[in-house]
């Protein structure tokens, strides 16, 4: 029998204590210090359930407690900060771990670790935005494939095309040794014989930038999944951090459910013709994300719902009235 991504959240969050509350207070244009303060509290328990107020809505309580809304946007918008944190590095969509001084001394690849944890569990998304390399060497699954345009140092990202590139051996004797610095930093400078060997010095070189070399912080962020059995269950699951997948206009399409009127009406053959012009609007806004007046909405509805692991494999049950 399959296994299911719902299933195996739903196995995870058996742990949460439902009886035993712990309340975050967030400000939407701080998030991540209201988040700080929050799992920082001497208080605070990942297997406690979690009550998010949004001090932005003044006068207003938001129950997350009972509906889970407030909650999602907070674990959403917190993954949204997370991968633009300087722990990361790598282009939009394939970031990977880092080493950075000042992280290690705030302990802060352990926490994204946790929070990471915390989102997944508790109903949030995950971090869809770590390169496939990582995921694979935190699941214990190594299947290194990085290209080069992952590098985003000036001087590395113009070097290993240029060993890539080289048209024969002694093109490729010339540029290694213009590169030799570079390349025995990382332990890849070596006698080569043949020029298909080039493939071999840049996938290895990759491996050490963006795994062996940041090893003791990915070690650390790894601990911090082990928080609520993630860890565990990536083993055999990567997915459950994998690449989001894209956001379709037929995903929006069937996102929402119209509650129609009776058919024959003259009221029915408005909303039909309205139907039309909305699944027009998404055809347009296809690749245009410049032409989307709504794009905040879109926003959270692929990050709140597609890429939540607790939703996938559900049926929408939004409806829009007539």
């Amino acid at each position: 029998m399959d296994i299911t991504l719902p299933d195996i959240v739903a196995n995870l969050s058996l742990t949460i204590d439902h009886k035993r509350v712990r309340r975050f207070n967030i400000s939407r244009a701080n998030v991540w210090d209201g988040a700080v303060r929050g799992f920082k509290r001497t208080t605070y328990s990942e297997t406690c359930e979690m009550l998010v107020k949004f001090t932005d809505d003044i006068g207003v309580l938001e129950e997350g407690i009972d509906t889970g809304g407030p909650r999602r946007e907070f674990l959403t918008l917190l993954m949204k900060h997370l991968k633009d944190r300087p722990i990361f590095d790598g282009p939009e969509g394939h970031r990977f771990l880092v080493y950075n001084a000042n992280a290690v001394r705030e302990d802060e690849y352990y926490l994204a670790g946790k929070r990471i944890s915390v989102s997944v569990v508790h109903g949030g998304p995950g971090p869809h935005f770590l390169s496939k390399d990582l995921v694979h060497y935190l699941a214990g699954q190594p299947s290194f494939k990085a290209p080069v345009n992952l590098i985003t140092d000036e001087e590395i990202g113009k070097a290993l095309p240029d060993i890539e590139n080289a048209a024969s051996l002694d093109a490729l004797h010339e540029c290694m040794m213009r590169h030799s610095t570079m390349l025995q930093t990382a332990g890849c400078l070596r006698h080569v014989a043949t020029v298909e060997e080039k493939r071999e010095i840049v996938s290895d070189y990759l491996q050490w930038y963006i795994i062996d070399c940041n090893s003791s912080v990915i070690d650390r962020f790894r601990e911090g999944l082990s928080t609520l059995e993630i860890l565990t269950a990536l083993h055999p699951h990567p997915t459950l951090l994998a690449p989001a997948p894209a956001l379709t206009a037929f995903d929006l399409e069937i996102l929402f459910k119209p509650d129609l009127s009776p058919s024959g009406s003259n009221r029915r053959l408005k909303e039909s013709q309205t139907m039309g012009y909305w699944a027009d609007y998404l055809l347009d806004c296809k690749g245009r994300p410049g032409c989307c007046v709504c794009a905040r909405c879109f926003d959270v509805c692929y990050w709140a719902v597609f890429t939540s692991p607790i939703w996938l494999g559900t049926t929408a049950t939004n409806r829009v009235p007539g």
